[in-house]
């Protein structure tokens, strides 16, 4: 499992202007993707961190 959080500077300096614009992504797979225990585990130490 891999989740990616990053700024879109695109939007912070250009256009819209939006501080503190956010892109994430995330790409589920194996176990990760079929248990649902595993992967609710898995997000959850996510959000402590």
């Amino acid at each position: 499992a891999v989740v990616v959080e990053a700024k879109h500077l695109c939007m912070m300096m250009r256009g819209v202007e939006k501080q503190n614009s956010v892109m994430k992504t995330s790409c589920l797979l194996g176990t990760f993707k079929e248990d649902a225990r595993t992967r609710s585990e898995f997000l959850s130490l996510l959000k402590e961190s």
